[in-house]
């Protein structure tokens, strides 16, 4: 009787011991937006717009002309930009993790979707 008490302690200790070294679940990772690139089509004309490490964002057309820049932060899980051409305001997009040569649908605040693609990290400046 004393051996199946002691076995019985001993596998209840084994058990607990290992689920306190799992800890507590661990959260997914953040997407992070800073240093990617991605392709999309933009009235009709395929672009690339890069995010460098400090949160600003180019975009280009692929022929080389200047379409758009300014800053980008991530905010409540979305993707959130703000043109230093235009007036429209912070306009921010739902977003999550995407592997680079793959795609996603987003939507903005105001209801416009977008197929946009990961593609390789592509430092980018404003053409001159």
């Amino acid at each position: 009787m004393r051996f199946a008490i002691c076995l019985t302690a001993a596998v209840v200790l084994c058990a607990s011991s290992q689920a306190l070294a799992k800890g507590p679940a661990a959260k997914p990772a953040a997407f992070q937006l800073n240093e990617t690139t991605w392709t999309y089509m933009d009235h009709g004309k395929k672009v690339r717009e890069s995010i460098d490490a400090d949160g600003n964002y180019v975009e280009n057309a692929l022929s080389g002309k200047h379409i758009d820049h300014g800053t980008a932060v991530m905010k409540d899980g979305k993707a959130c930009f703000t043109s230093a051409m235009t007036k429209d305001g912070e306009v921010c997009w739902t977003t999550h993790p995407v592997r680079i040569g793959h795609a996603m649908l987003t939507t903005s605040d105001k209801g416009q979707k977008l197929k946009v693609t990961r593609v390789a990290y592509k430092p980018m400046s404003i053409p001159k």
